[in-house]
Parts: C-alpha cells; structure tokens; sequence
C-alpha cells in the first residue's frame, strides 16, 4: 500500500503527458535510502499500464525501457545504457566499436534508437552509483530531451557521498526547463500509524524507531512481535533472515554479493541443482524478488545487511564462486569481474581484469573509473614484469591528468620514467620525461616544464626518429608559446609538424598546430586562426579528447586577444560543453575561468562571479586551471570595492614566483594598474609591472590593453606603436575616445566603454559615471567623481545614499553587506568564507535581511532591495 505519495505521482502523470506531446522532459526523484524511491517508480509504472519489456499494456503508445546503476566497488562504464539498449534491441557494443568509443556520436545514436520508440518512459534508478560516462549519457540527452517524446526518470539518494554530489552537478548542469526535481519524503507519524493499524502492530513504537523511513517500516510491520523490535534495519532483515533454512539461508548470503542482482544462469552454476527450491524459499519470506530471469533483495540495504554479516572467509568464498559462474559468460561486463576478483582478493584475476576494464572504461570516456580501476591493478601489481608494471602507472597518470588530479598524474609517470630508465627503454623513459614536463606546467612549476622538456629532447635524439621525438618537439614548442617566444615556437613546431606528417601521427600534428597558430596569430593573423582550426578539426575527427579541449581553449583565447567577443563566446560554449561530455575536468574548468573573463567584460558580473567561483571553490583544483578564474574574481572584487579581492591577488604572486609567462604576468600587471588607478596601490610598482610585461611581449600586437591602464596611469607617456593591436585599443591610443567608446558599445562591453569615454568631454564624463553606477562599480564612480571635481565639473551626482536608505530599512552595515553577497548569487556558505563569519552567524543575518525587507526568499529579498535603492 503506498501512502503520502499522490502529490509525486501526479507530477510525473503531468510529466509523462508533456512527452507524449513532444515535450520531453527530465524526473529527478530523491530521497533518502529507504524512502521508496523504487516504490514510487514501480507504482507510477504500474499506473501508467506499461510492462517491464516496454509493451503497451493500456492502449497509451507509452514503451518502457528500465535500467539501474549497481553499487559496484568501481562503476561499470554505461552500465545502465547496456541495460536500456538491451530492452531496446539495440547492439550496443557493436554500436561502440561503430563509433570508435566516441562518446557524442554513440550518444546521439542512443537518443535516434529511443525517439524511433515513440512516446518512451527512460528509467536510470540508482544515479548515485553511475560512472562518469553513464552521467555525461544523463548530460547528452537532458540537453536535448526538450524535442522528444521522452521522459527520463532517474533515482538518487540525498546522501553527503561523492556520488551524490556527481549527480547533483550533472543535474546542475541540465537547462532549468528541462527537469524536475520531486523529493521523495519520509512518511509521517499518521501514515505509520495508519498501516501499523492495519496490520494490528504499535504504530507509535514503529514511527519512533525507523522516523518514517519507508523500508525500515515495512521491514518492521513483517517482525514477529512488537515485544522487541529490533533496533535497525540490518538487525530487521537478519531477524527475517533467521527465519530461513540452513540451505536458503546459503542462497540468500550467495545472493547477497550480487550488487543490484544475480542472473538465475549463474546462480545454478554457483549453488548447483538445490537452487531453485532455496530461491523460492527466499522468495516467500520476502527477502527476494523473482524477475524471471534473476533474482534480487528488494533492496540495496537489505542486501548489505545480509552481505556484510558474512564472515570474510565466507564473503571471499561467494565471491570466487561468482567469479568463476561470471566467468563462463563472455558477455559478462569486465567491471563486473573486477568487482567479484578484488572481493575474493583473487590477485591473479585482479591483475588480468583490471587493466582491461580501465582501457574499456577510458574508450568509452570515463576517465575516473579508468583511473580507479589503474588504482586497484597498481594495488596488485608487485608481482608483474617491470614491463607491465610502467605501462600500469603509465595509464594512470594519463587518466588521472584527464580528470584534474595532476599531482597523481606526476607521481605515477614518475615512477613509470624509473622503471622504464631501469630497463634501458630510451623512448618510453623520453616519452616520461615529456609527460612529466607537461604534468609540471599544469600544477604551474615553469621550471621542472622547462627542464623535463629539454631532458625529454635530448635523450629522445639519441634515438632514431620516433613519433615519442615528435611530440616532445611539440612538447616544446608549446612551452615556447606559452612563454610568447615565438620564433621558437614556430622552429620546433615545424619540427613536430614534419616529422608527425612523415610518421601518419595526425595526434602529434594537431597538437603541433595548435601551438603554431596560437603564436602565429601575433604575426599572422589569418593564417594562426587557419592552424588552429585545422588542429581542432584534426583532433575532432580522430576523437583526440585532450588536443581538442586544448585547440578549443587556444582558438577562444586567441578570440579574446583580438576581442572578438562573440566569437570566443561560441567557442567557450563549444569547448565547455565539448569538456563536459567528455569528463575534462581540467580544460573545462580552464575555459570557465576565459568565460567568466568574456562575462565580466560583458557586464554580466554577478554571472562571471558565479562560475569563477565554482572552479576556486573547488579544492582539486590545480593553481594553473583556477589562474583565469582568479583573474576574474579580482577584478570583479576591485571594481566593487569588496574588501577580500587581496587573496586573489596573492595567490595571483605565488604563481608568478615559479615562471614568468607574459600570459600570467599580464593580467596580473593590470589588475594592479587598477588598483593603483583608484588610488589604492602602488602606482610605480604597478608601471614597473607593466614595463616588465613589456619588455616580454613578442611584439607591440600584444600589449594593447597594457598600455591603455599605463597611460590611465601616466597620461603623458608616449603610447609607442599601435599597429596589430585590437581595433579598440589602437583607437584609444590614438586619440580617439568616441572611436573606441563605439566599438565597445557595439560589443556590450560597458565597463570598457566607461573607460573610453572618461578621456572625452564634460558630457562624455557624466555619461561614464553613470555606466559604472550602474554596474555597480561603486569605487570606481567614487574615484571618477574626485577625477570630474578636479577638472571643473559642477553638480555631479552624489550617487545612491545607500547609508540613508539601509537605516530606514533597519539594516545594520553587516547586513548590508550579507545582502549585497545574496544579490551575487552568494551561498551562505560561501558568504561566510568571504566575510571571515560562521555559516551559523550567516543565516542569523541573512533571516534578519528577510525579515526587514518582508522578503519570503532571497530572490524576493534582493528585488526589494533594488526597488529601494539599497542594490
């Protein structure tokens, strides 16, 4: 009997009806474990009439297709699509070697075989425990489900896992309109009591011991006596489980190391001809479910009670059994195997399985689990060839570079290049050497880069030429480009272009291009856009993940150099997305921190605070990925006057301390140019800076918006040579602040345009005052202010008397600034970090800022607050 579930099963009626039309849609139902997630799935399935191999039973043209993740030690990759493709007769396997494990194309096959079904009910359960591919499927069709006739129901716990939280930033990820989130609640005290009644039990001690949790009620409601209940769910299952006999009582621990569920196939070669009759004994207690063709608990946490009350001789025994049945069926997931071979601590199959589900979880883009599943051959690995040994840390360090954790990523290639030095092997050591280099950059060491690199080279020559020799060319290349050497760039690059086209290596020659035409666009324009175009066209084609977030990342940033804006706007997108769907961490959260930067510039600040704030909030990551973000945020915190912007700044220093990169130095110089031009900083320092940036720009094309804040600085220094610089910069420069002033209107880009038109006349003043008033840029329309006073203007507005008018609301200045955080899109979390408060002297402040803006939400608060001048 299900109760207090009506509300729930109307909104997915509700859902369900909009797909039929065309209006797909995405349900997200949460809970806690034992809620009855799986309850509400099973009864609004069993309402809408259709069966469990996606027949029509009730006339609606509804075909169900059902799946669910499986609590495996590491994921299955896309685990639940083999499920969905097999109801669907798809051959996904055949489908993947197809597709050559691209995941975007295999993807869109998936949702061309789903939509050709009609009107269809998807159901992934269990989303906690997905691999990364299986969440980036989820990503794939939740973009594109709004034009389909397809409603997508997932089950997830509300658990503090990691899992969890995986789940709750790829449903972040997802277009507002395009899912629901349905919470499934605790039952009552009344539901409890009302079935407790029915089934003549004492509700009130039933309701007290399990606070409504839907499984742990059912599992009392069926204990032998109110006498003595038991205390927890597991003690409720073991109790029933008790009732067994010793041959069922077997079967059920058998089961028991199934995750999700057993095949009745390999319960017959594990537990032998008796199977049957203990299965069904198993059935009849309640303990098991019969699908026909499997068995499973009824659910995940009676399965681990009765799983985790074997002994662990007992444990490791089923599950060489499972091992050994699994075994016999080819068709078997790896993933699977790796499960049963580590909890059977059977170290034989641990070190033949494991390396061929990483290479199939990495073909198929989940990264993670590759890396994980790398992790646990490593764990085994004593005992293998030193051969076999390097190519084990070899790949992980690959995998682990891929999903963000580079300091892993330098460990394991360094223990690789010491095992591949100790078997005399020149290339691969070389090859390490290489990788090592990168590996250095990406955690913002220039000078282990530097010195790996040339170590890399060196050994590599010694050698005949070899596609390892290649990319570390290319190796150097890139760093040669990233340091705005650019002759340099293009000899070694031609270098790896030549011997990459001789050796059929178009991943070598798209990487080489990429550096060729990031470098090249300050000599060339047109051609340097040609080469990196060519590169992500090559990288695109050949499914060369990494190159192409790279060639995405160089193509937008070339963009921005030039101030194309709308350009590096669709390119950010591209490669965002691109990143997102191919689970790279690193690259995506990089090309963030550009997109926040295109944002700020585009006046969209409380945007760009929002994602830069993601990617620095996020502790994994690396100080080269959080550097766009970092020059972002400072900037934003500047122009707002918000008192914290000195932690960017500092973090800004550090890592100017291991290299001096003009692509770093710059936006540093400038960010301190600001300061000093509001009268906050040192203004020599900041020129100092500025002509030390100089002095490493390549050509003048480079240090265009440079030499805008030197001469805000130093209005009388000569601007030097402008031609190559980008249109607006040049103009400015030149003299001509209406040219300028135009060309950045016609961008949308006003806190540039302001600072065009404060070289213009009295009007020109005004109008750039108000431009930063309404960006709410208060210090710098404080400072433009002093600048109108000091050249003659007269009544020049005050500005908001923001003072008077928080007093009037009773609003003390702590509050004030808690609701200028909440009108950022501040967390209360994260407004604590940034005012030095706990989270707990947060939400005192935040309920008082409701309470005397008579606000019912933060929204709410913040439109008041605009309304009255206070924002």
């Amino acid at each position: 009997m299900l109760l207090e579930r009506q509300t729930q099963l109307q909104q997915l009626e509700a859902l369900l009806a909009d797909a039929m039309q065309g209006c797909g849609r995405v349900a997200a139902l949460s809970g806690e474990a034992g809620a009855g997630k799986t309850a509400l799935v099973e009864a609004f399935v069993d309402h809408v009439g259709v069966d469990h191999v996606g027949v029509d039973r009730a006339g609606q043209g509804v075909t169900l297709l059902r799946s669910a993740c499986e609590d495996l030690s590491i994921p299955d990759p896309l685990g639940p699509l083999y499920d969905l493709a097999r109801e669907a007769q798809w051959e996904l396997p055949r489908a993947i070697d197809d597709r050559q494990g691209q995941k975007l194309p295999l993807f869109s096959d998936a949702l061309d075989v789903f939509e050709a079904k009609g009107p269809s009910l998807l159901v992934i359960e269990d989303l906690h425990w997905a691999d990364d591919a299986t969440l980036d499927f989820v990503r794939f069709l939740d973009r594109r489900i709004a034009n389909s006739h397809i409603l997508l129901l997932v089950t997830a716990r509300t658990d503090r896992s990691e899992g969890q939280a995986r789940v709750r930033r790829a449903l972040g990820e997802i277009p507002a309109g395009n899912v629901a989130r349905i919470e499934v609640p605790l039952l009552s005290e009344a539901a409890v009591l009302s079935l407790a009644e029915q089934a003549d039990r004492d509700g009130d001690a039933i309701y007290r011991a399990t606070a409504g949790n839907a499984f742990f009620v059912t599992e009392l409601l069926a204990a032998e006596s109110d006498s003595a209940l038991p205390a927890s769910v597991r003690d409720a299952v073991l109790a029933r489980a008790e009732r067994l006999s010793p041959g069922a009582r077997s079967m059920l621990d058998a089961v028991s190391v199934f995750p999700r569920r057993a095949d009745a196939w390999a319960l017959s070669g594990l537990c032998g001809i008796a199977a049957a009759g203990q299965l069904a004994e198993c059935v009849s207690q309640g303990l098991l479910e019969d699908f026909g063709d499997g068995y499973a608990f009824r659910h995940e946490i009676a399965r681990r009670a009765i799983e985790m009350s074997l002994t662990p001789s007992r444990r490791r025994e089923y599950n060489q059994r499972a091992l050994a049945a699994l075994q016999e069926n080819p068709d078997v997931a790896t993933a699977r195997l790796v499960h049963h071979a580590v909890e059977a601590q059977n170290l034989e199959a641990v070190r033949e399985l494991a390396p061929i589900a990483a290479r199939e979880a990495s073909h198929v883009g989940a990264h993670r689990d590759a890396a994980g599943y790398y992790e646990v051959a490593l764990h085994y690995a004593d005992a293998l060839p030193m051969e076999s040994q390097a190519a084990l840390h070899e790949g992980h360090a690959f995998e682990c570079h891929l999903i963000g954790r580079v300091d892993a990523a330098m460990e394991a290639q360094g223990e690789a290049r010491r095992l591949r030095q100790a078997l005399g092997d020149r290339l691969k050591e070389g090859d390490s050497l290489r990788c090592m280099s990168r590996f250095a950059y990406l955690i913002g060491d220039r000078e282990a880069a530097d010195r790996f690199g040339k170590q890399a080279v060196e050994l590599l020559e010694t050698a005949p030429d070899s596609a390892e020799l290649a990319m570390a060319y290319s190796n150097l290349s890139q760093l040669a480009m990233l340091a705005e050497r650019l002759e340099e760039t293009l000899s070694l690059g031609a270098k790896a272009v030549e011997l990459a086209e001789r050796l059929n290596r178009p991943d070598i020659l798209c990487h080489a291009l990429n550096n060729v035409g990031a470098a090249g666009q300050w000599l060339d324009f047109a051609k340097g856009r040609r080469d990196l175009a060519r590169s992500l066209g090559i990288a695109l084609a050949g499914n060369f993940q990494e190159h192409a977030a790279r060639a995405f990342t160089n193509c937008a940033c070339v963009e921005m150099n030039r101030i194309n804006l709308n350009e590096a706007e669709a390119l950010l997108d591209r490669g965002i997305a691109y990143c997102v769907e191919n689970d790279l961490a690193t690259w995506r959260d990089y090309m963030r921190g550009v997109q926040a930067q295109l944002l700020l510039r585009r006046g969209l600040w409380n945007d760009a605070a929002a994602i830069a704030h993601d990617v620095i909030d996020n502790e994994a990551t690396t100080a080269l990925v959080r550097y766009p973000s970092l020059v972002a945020l400072a900037r934003l915190r500047i122009r707002r006057g918000d008192p914290s912007a000195e932690p960017m700044l500092d973090e800004m220093r550090r890592f100017l301390d291991k290299g001096m990169e003009l692509q770093r130095l710059a936006p540093y110089a400038m960010v301190m140019a600001e300061l000093a031009w509001l009268e906050q900083g040192d203004r020599e320092e900041a020129l100092r800076l500025i002509d030390l940036a100089e002095s490493l720009s390549p050509t003048r094309a480079v240090f265009g918006e440079l030499a805008t804040w030197r001469q805000l600085l130093a209005p009388d220094s000569d601007p030097g040579e402008t031609d190559g610089m980008a249109e607006p910069h040049r103009l400015l420069l030149a003299g001509d602040w209406q040219g300028a002033a135009a060309l950045w209107a016609g961008m949308e880009a006003p806190f540039e345009r302001a600072l065009a038109l404060l070289q213009g006349d009295e009007a020109a003043l005004r109008e750039a005052l108000d431009i930063f008033e309404g960006l709410g840029a208060r210090p710098v329309a404080q400072h433009v202010r002093g600048m109108m006073r000091e050249s003659g203007v007269s009544h020049i507005a005050r500005g908001p008397r923001q003072a008077t008018r928080a007093n009037l609301a009773g609003l003390t200045q702590r509050q004030m600034e808690v609701l200028q955080l909440i009108e950022r899109g501040f967390s209360n979390k994260k407004i604590a970090a940034h005012l030095t408060i706990s989270p707990k002297t947060v939400d005192h402040h935040v309920s008082a800022v409701l309470e005397k803006l008579e606000a019912v939400s933060r929204g709410e608060a913040t439109a008041a607050a605009r309304a009255s001048g206070l924002l």
